[in-house]
């Protein structure tokens, strides 16, 4: 699974950017959530009105674009996720190299992550595992990228929201036996705040990850991105000896791409004429490139 998809709010609960009215529980699609957001002094729970989210129209995506199935989900993903390439040079795949795509990772009891299938929001994920490795006396670093394709950009917005909901209150959280994530702080930007102009909202979230097997702690980032039903993700864990800068420029590099390789795919006509440049990270603008296709022959 990529390193983690929940985010850490202090505060109240405040995830509903350019796409939803609202800020409920979290949850995978429906007209009505309710549920509990925190008081920003004490951080005790306070109970929150029902709200009825709605999905404002976004100019990025064409819904005729948009996929219907899961066969079609799972096309989309194969052609816009990244490959080694999009990271930078030296990253190169692991074993496993792809997850389960009829899994996804959940945020469960204990803060700890869990496998679950699917819910019926989701048409399809995929998620990427890709190192570093070790040399010249440094670590191997870990990286991630994940795709998840929902039914509908509201689906996609339910997501983000509920990740946040459900990590609310885990100071850590358990990747797997032996592997945690520490010391979480998150941002959440809608579009237009915080340099996200290329996506309807982003979340960044920082840290620190160790393991019995590979020592720590190390630097750890996650940073996601919603355009349409489409949710983008990236993730690294550092290693002995790395570089914070170096370590970010890997995520920060990749996730801008993956994005512009959905809006060419399912761009609204509007969206596409201003496709050429990568979009602009919280580390600066990027450079211009045409698009980039990690999997051309659509496979693994």
């Amino acid at each position: 699974m990529a390193y983690a998809r929940g985010l850490h709010m202090r505060g109240a609960l405040v995830m509903c950017g350019l796409l939803l009215v609202g800020c409920t529980a979290g949850g995978n699609g429906g007209d009505t959530k309710t549920g509990a957001t925190a008081d920003a002094s004490t951080g005790e729970a306070l109970p929150t009105a029902t709200a009825s989210p709605t999905a404002s129209p976004t100019f990025e995506t064409d819904p005729a674009k948009q996929p219907r199935t899961a066969d079609q989900a799972r096309r989309l993903i194969r052609k816009v996720i990244a490959g080694p390439e999009l990271f930078g040079q030296g990253v190169v795949r692991t074993t496993p190299y792809e997850s389960d795509p009829t899994r996804w990772a959940l945020l469960g009891d204990g803060c700890a992550w869990q496998l679950e299938n699917l819910p019926a929001g989701v048409l399809a994920t995929l998620t990427r595992h890709f190192e570093v490795p070790a040399g010249g006396g440094k670590g191997p670093v870990r990286l991630a990228a994940t795709i998840t394709v929902h039914r509908t950009t509201l689906d996609a917005a339910w997501e983000q929201a509920g990740m946040v909901e459900e990590s609310f209150g885990c100071q850590k959280e358990l990747l797997r036996p032996g592997e945690q994530l520490t010391e979480l702080s998150s941002t959440v930007y809608a579009r237009g705040e915080g340099h996200n102009d290329y996506s309807d909202e982003s979340l960044e979230e920082t840290g620190l990850c160790v393991s019995d097997s590979r020592g720590g702690p190390y630097p750890y980032k996650y940073d996601q991105a919603a355009l349409g039903p489409v949710v983008v993700s990236t993730s690294v864990c550092g290693g002995r000896g790395r570089a914070v800068d170096d370590l970010w420029a890997l995520v920060q590099r990749a996730l801008p791409r993956m994005l512009l390789n959905v809006k060419y795919e399912i761009g609204s006509a509007a969206a596409l004429g201003a496709a050429s440049p990568e979009p602009k990270t919280s580390a600066g603008a990027g450079t211009s490139t045409p698009k980039t296709t990690s999997d051309p022959e659509g496979g693994a």
